[in-house]
C-alpha cells in the first residue's frame, strides 16, 4: 500500500504568497500527468521529507488533495531546492498508471573502492544518474556500480550493467558510467632560472657591425 501524503490546493499563485507557504512549513507544489491537468498544490514540509525517506525518491505516493474524492498516484518527478539556505522551494507531482511503462532519472551508486586510485589513477564519474523504463512499481531507488576491481584506464559503461527484473536502461550501451584516468602527466621542467634571455635582434645588430 502506497503511503499516503496529504496535499491543499493552491489559487493565488503570486511570488509573496508562495514565499508565504514556506514560512509556514509547506512547500509549493504542482500535480500534473499524462491524463492530468496540472494543478497548483502545497505539502507540508517535515511531512514530505519523512515520507521520501519512507517511500524513496522513486516511490509511489499517494496524493490526497483536499476537496478531491480520490486519491493520486505519483512519483516525485522534481525537486527544487535553494542551493544557499538548503531549502525546499518547490516540488513536482507526476500522476503514474501503474499499468504502463514510463521512464525515470536513478541516480548511481559507486561501490567499493577502485585499485586504480591507489596505482595514482582519478577516480571519474560520468554519469551521476542513469535513465531507466519500467512499471512505476518497478523503478529501482538506485542503481549499484562495483567499482571495486577498475585499474586505470578501466571503465564501466551501460552494457556493463544488468537490468534488474523489471526495468531497462534506456541510455545508449556505450555511454560511460565511470572510469578510471591515467595520473596526470608531469609537466616539463621550465627553462632554469637566471639563465640570461636572449636580447631580441641581437644577432641582427652583430651582423651589421660585422659587414661595417
Amino acid at each position: 500500500m502506497a503511503t499516503v501524503l496529504e496535499a491543499n490546493t493552491r489559487t493565488d499563485l503570486r511570488k509573496s504568497v508562495s514565499n508565504k507557504l514556506r514560512t509556514d512549513g509547506y512547500v509549493p507544489a504542482v500535480l500534473y500527468g499524462k491524463d492530468t491537468e496540472s494543478k497548483p498544490v502545497s505539502v507540508p514540509n517535515i511531512t514530505f521529507i519523512k515520507t521520501i525517506r519512507e517511500v524513496g525518491r522513486n516511490g509511489i505516493i499517494e496524493l490526497d488533495v483536499e476537496g478531491e474524492s480520490e486519491k493520486h498516484k505519483v512519483i516525485v518527478h522534481d525537486i527544487q531546492v535553494d542551493p544557499i539556505k538548503d531549502y525546499l522551494v518547490h516540488i513536482d507531482f507526476f500522476e503514474v498508471d501503474l499499468k504502463s511503462e514510463m521512464e525515470a532519472d536513478v541516480s548511481v551508486n559507486l561501490q567499493g573502492d577502485a585499485p586504480g586510485e591507489k596505482e595514482g589513477g582519478i577516480l571519474s564519474p560520468l554519469l551521476y544518474n542513469v535513465t531507466v523504463r519500467a512499471l512505476p512499481t518497478d523503478i529501482p531507488e538506485e542503481i549499484a556500480v562495483d567499482i571495486s576491481e577498475l585499474g586505470v584506464g578501466d571503465s564501466v559503461q551501460i552494457a556493463d550493467l544488468a537490468s534488474g527484473k523489471g526495468f531497462e536502461f534506456v541510455n545508449e550501451p556505450e555511454e560511460t558510467v565511470v572510469t578510471v584516468l591515467p595520473p596526470e602527466q608531469e609537466k616539463e621542467p621550465e627553462e632554469e632560472q637566471g639563465q640570461e634571455p636572449e636580447l631580441v635582434g641581437a644577432d641582427e645588430e652583430d651582423g651589421e657591425n660585422k659587414s661595417e
